[in-house]
């Protein structure tokens, strides 16, 4: 009697349609309580400095990787920097009157796979636990699957307890931990991955969009209904 071994069939994903997708292109963002505009060194400065480096608002720096400034040329600096190049991708919070109030990026852009992180999240006192701060995230997240990104990533330090709430209240699911992942400032760093998909997208802008939808505020600024975004 002949015996047959029957080998495994390796399981693969099911095909789909996909293209590489087109270089961002950096424009204004808008929303209804703030902009974000492609970051401008020497129009954003003084307000970013006033926001980010006075000695009142230099908290914001424990987890970044780079400042605080102590001194507003080397901040001036570090703007013309970052703002030349395209990768990472700063955009400028900016309030309806046109103040900046923030820094926001895209980083780890995958053209080729379709993935973008939103880092280098910088908010001002002003802007804190704010619609804007809200929003800010919203419109960059919106803007992510708009150019048909498949994939927005939030990353951040083990000990950041504040930005690991934050991914969550924004709606991003928690996928585990990088281990030794990097060196920030002579410090090992764990850093906890979060994403959400295109498919998670629809529901979650809708909570998003009544959430900041302007009647949900009565005329203090107290939200009439608390927002609600996290992924079931």
């Amino acid at each position: 009697m002949t015996t047959h071994t029957q080998t495994d069939t390796p399981t693969l994903a099911d095909e789909i349609s996909w293209q590489p997708l087109s270089p961002i292109l950096p424009k204004h963002i808008k929303g209804f309580y703030c902009t974000l505009a492609p970051l401008d060194a020497e129009r954003h400065l003084d307000d970013l400095y006033h926001a980010l480096c006075e000695q009142s608002n230099q908290d914001g720096w424990t987890y970044l990787a780079y400042g605080p400034f102590e001194h507003k040329a080397d901040f001036g600096q570090w703007l013309s920097d970052v703002a030349a190049g395209n990768h990472p991708l700063f955009y400028a919070i900016c309030d309806l009157n046109g103040r900046a109030l923030g820094l926001v990026a895209y980083l780890a852009i995958s053209l080729e796979h379709g993935s973008i992180e939103i880092g280098h999240v910088h908010f001002g006192h002003p802007m804190r636990r704010s619609r804007i701060s809200t929003e800010a995230i919203y419109l960059m997240i919106n803007q992510a699957f708009n150019l048909g990104f498949r994939r927005c990533e939030w990353k951040c330090d083990s000990m950041n307890q504040a930005s690991a709430k934050s991914a969550l209240r924004f709606g991003f699911q928690y996928e585990g931990l990088f281990r030794q992942h990097r060196v920030n400032r002579g410090r090992n760093r764990d850093t906890k991955w979060f994403s959400i998909i295109d498919g998670e997208w629809p529901v979650l802008q809708k909570r998003y969009l009544n959430w900041l939808n302007p009647k949900n505020f009565n005329d203090s600024g107290v939200q009439i209904e608390a927002l609600n975004i996290a992924n079931d």
